[in-house]
């Protein structure tokens, strides 16, 4: 046995001797009884891609690591065991951390192949076929509205679009989608929820059940309408601090935290999880409870770095962190599934006394029993979106007793994670320790801070690993790109777009394919970064200063965009890429004009003047930055070698549109002189 498995079985000895002699009250007795009216459904635990662009990077680490990384996530009886899957159904528009492509970027156009979540999909339900999927709008491409603002103008249009996404999962990818929303944290609508019901219902799509409104609880005072009570299936709220409403706990329905957590994925992220996967039961009388997100794969300079259960942000280098927040999850999703019930609260489900909650559940035979105990305490105030409160938790010696059918156990198992804090201590992570005897229907036990305790019938478990991953490496110094070796309709690897939406294209002529940006108007966007109509693209290393950067461009002849630029030194992206800082050399090739500007909206240009070089079709721009000194070429030529501002001094590598409009980038040069 390790040191912390004989001490831990020390402590639980030395609990049962001191329960012996003093009283129970001392000893604080829960009973855990199935004697009354089963609790509420169990609906499983989640992860979330999207919101937006979340998973982007996951896709291009070398197979043999993404498959490591898609086991932790997914394959059942390993690690994280994920129950559900919530995907963003793509907008074309900035979501948080990027851009997801939408599978109808104009009315005439539908396709099945863009973005990344429809692969993420399938490897789930390769690993766990019971895995269930929900899809959840955060925009919609333009064409749906005459207002940015609002998507319910022409609420049959917009039904019927979320349905077309819903069909070709099943149509392209065999993917049965079990849940669908409305409009992640924005307005809904009710007369588009009913209408959405009779658009999935007229296509044969009943079994898709609605969660509404994936925001905050008003809905649940809108479930007096009948005729919307009888199409909402669940209701689903975000960051809800773990409590609920009287009003939605009055509709009956199942009440979902929808997405949830949204904090970095150290200890303290860890036991912030822990305590939100118990007390949103316990407090708020929650089913399901999703984390966004689901793995922080995104570069790690973009908001909310480190915000997923785990982290894989190096597809380069091939490494990847498993973080504590997998093996909390483990806690639960191994020895549960969806269709488990809840026990009611006071007979195997409330608060300890001295601080922390537990939870019981049973399968649906009522044959097995899985308790989960958390006493997580340090710093929670940190947890973000809202804030936990803060409370006192100490030690305390417990008994369990067990009622009804549930008396005749004679053991449970036992897994036990401690969460350590400070740099010299360790902590314990998803093991399993030594049997407990269940004597008389009791089970006694001492519980210290910080640790999660699964007891339970099930003889499973099974805290999976592989050898570690390659060490983290920095983003290559020297990247070329010519789009060749890609399937149509994809995105190229390691480029992040934060507004705009890029896939690879068929070209003509000598390019072959070509990367487009295809966005033709400003979508019905989720926050502020798609109103100033650019189109950003960022890749590489955000610590770059001393940087090179061509590509040959070209704008489309038909809806075309009224210029392109390649950057280097930019600072930001996510919800603020439209404040964005760096140096921009943008080309108007009709004008035959140049801008070299300090921000992405050309508030401060540095330099301008005439680019009598540019030709219609193809060019190709160059920019180099070398401490203080910007130089820009066109097509060979030197358009303007100009000292340039201190700030900022370092960022990432972009390509990109003045406005929303057609435009083709092939042959991407980069190289740096490091970081």
């Amino acid at each position: 046995m390790t040191a912390s498995v004989i001490m831990l079985f020390t402590n639980i000895l030395k609990c049962i001797t001191f329960c012996v002699f003093l009283s129970a009250t001392t000893c604080h007795v829960y009973r855990v009884d199935n004697t009354q009216d089963s609790g509420r459904r169990f609906d499983g635990i989640g992860g979330l891609s999207g919101g937006g662009a979340t998973s982007k990077l996951l896709v291009n680490y070398p197979e043999k690591y993404r498959d490591q990384i898609l086991d932790y996530l997914f394959k059942p009886n390993f690690a994280a065991s994920l129950q559900m899957l919530k995907v963003e159904i793509g907008g074309d528009s900035q979501s948080t951390e990027g851009t997801e492509a939408s599978h109808m970027h104009n009315e005439w156009d539908e396709n099945y192949q863009r973005g990344y979540e429809w692969w993420l999909m399938t490897e789930a339900k390769k690993r766990n076929p019971d895995i269930l999927l929900y899809g959840l709008p955060w925009a919609f491409p333009g064409w749906l509205s005459n207002s940015f603002d609002n998507p319910y103008t022409n609420v049959t249009r917009t039904a019927e679009y979320v349905t077309r996404w819903l069909l070709g999962a099943k149509k392209f990818y065999n993917l049965t989608i079990d849940y669908v929303g409305i409009w992640n944290e924005r307005p809904y609508d009710v007369s588009y929820i009913k209408t959405l019901r009779k658009t999935l219902d007229s296509n044969q799509l009943s079994r898709v059940k609605i969660v509404a409104a994936d925001g905050g609880w008003e809905i649940a005072s809108h479930l007096q309408d009948k005729e919307l009570e009888a199409v909402i299936d669940y209701i689903g709220v975000h960051y809800p601090g773990t409590t609920t409403t009287k009003a939605a706990l009055a509709t009956g329905k199942q009440l979902w935290s929808s997405e949830d957590y949204s904090t970095f994925n150290d200890n303290t992220g860890a036991g912030c999880w822990a305590r939100i996967l118990n007390q949103n039961f316990v407090n708020g009388y929650m089913t399901s409870t999703i984390s966004w997100n689901l793995i922080a794969s995104y570069y790690n300079a973009l908001p909310y770095p480190g915000c997923g259960l785990m982290t894989a942000d190096s597809p380069w280098s091939g490494h990847y962190d498993v973080s504590s927040p997998i093996w909390m999850t483990a806690h639960t999703t191994q020895f549960t599934a969806p269709g488990w019930r809840y026990l009611p609260h006071g007979a195997g489900v409330g608060k300890l006394t001295y601080g922390g909650s537990y939870v019981s559940l049973v399968s649906p035979n009522q044959k097995d029993l899985t308790i989960i105990l958390e006493t997580m305490s340090h710093d929670h105030s940190l947890c973000i979106r809202p804030a936990l409160p803060a409370y006192t938790v100490v030690p305390q010696n417990i008994t369990l007793q067990l009622s009804g059918d549930l008396a005749k156990i004679q053991q449970l198992n036992v897994w036990y994670s401690k969460l350590a804090f400070g740099k010299s201590k360790q902590s314990v992570l998803f093991q399993k320790m030594p049997a407990l005897k269940v004597l008389d229907g009791k089970i006694k036990l001492y519980i210290d801070v910080d640790v999660v305790y699964t007891l339970t019938t099930l003889t499973q478990g099974n805290k999976g690993s592989y050898p570690d991953p390659p060490v983290r490496k920095p983003f290559p110094d020297t990247y070329m790109e010519d789009f060749e070796g890609y399937p149509l309709h994809s995105e190229p690897v390691d480029f992040a777009q934060q507004t705009g939406s890029f896939e690879v294209v068929a070209g003509c002529h000598s390019h072959g394919n070509v990367l487009r940006q295809v966005v033709l108007q400003t979508p019905l966007f989720w926050c502020k970064a798609d109103t100033f109509n650019k189109s950003l693209n960022l890749i590489g290393n955000p610590k770059w200063s001393d940087v090179y950067v061509s590509s040959d461009v070209a704008i489309g002849p038909i809806n075309g965009t009224n210029g392109v630029f390649v950057a280097a030194r930019v600072d930001q992206g996510g919800c603020q890429a439209w404040q964005a800082k760096g140096l921009f050399f943008f080309l108007f090739p009709k004008e035959k004009k140049y801008i070299l500007a300090n921000d992405l909206v050309r508030v401060v240009p540095l330099k301008e003047g005439e680019a009598t070089g540019a030709v219609n079709g193809w060019n190709n721009i160059e920019l180099a930055v070398e401490g203080n000194i910007a130089i820009g070429r066109l097509n060979k030529q030197t358009l303007f070698n100009v000292t340039v501002p201190a700030t900022p001094a370092h960022g990432f590598v972009a390509i990109g549109t003045d406005s929303y409009g057609i435009a083709d980038f092939d042959n991407v040069h980069i190289k740096s002189s490091g970081s």
